[in-house]
């Protein structure tokens, strides 16, 4: 079962995602218990994260990730979105900073954010 999300930022519009329940099930239910949520955006290569109303500890988390992969990084009760290398990366996936709860993917192309600026204002909520 996977829940659709809604991401919106002014650079990227909105930009749907699968939080994937199977996957992780402690961190899938506190994301989709907390949403909405508002919060501005903080970028580390080609990553956005942004801090959420989630407290929670790591549930089979890593480090290595996929392009479009939704992360939620315990040591910063952050969002992370991966759309390309980070500055921890030595090849072309993405890095997270430190172990993160992958519980979703962008659907489309995560490439998008890109175009998202430090201090943007996002809001995630249910499609």
């Amino acid at each position: 079962m996977a829940t659709r999300i809604k991401i919106h930022t002014a650079s990227t519009g909105y930009v749907e995602a699968e939080i994937l329940e199977q996957i992780l099930p402690k961190t899938a239910k506190a994301i989709v218990d907390n949403l909405p949520f508002e919060s501005s955006v903080n970028t580390w290569g080609e990553e956005i994260y942004f801090s959420i109303p989630v407290d929670l500890d790591e549930e089979k988390s890593q480090r290595e990730v996929e392009v479009g992969d939704c992360g939620y990084w315990p040591a910063g009760s952050c969002f992370c979105i991966f759309f390309g290398r980070t500055p921890a990366s030595s090849g072309s996936k993405p890095v997270a900073a430190s172990a993160v709860n992958v519980f979703g993917r962008i659907v489309g192309d995560a490439t998008v954010f890109r175009k998202v600026r430090d201090g943007e204002k996002i809001r995630v909520e249910r499609a």
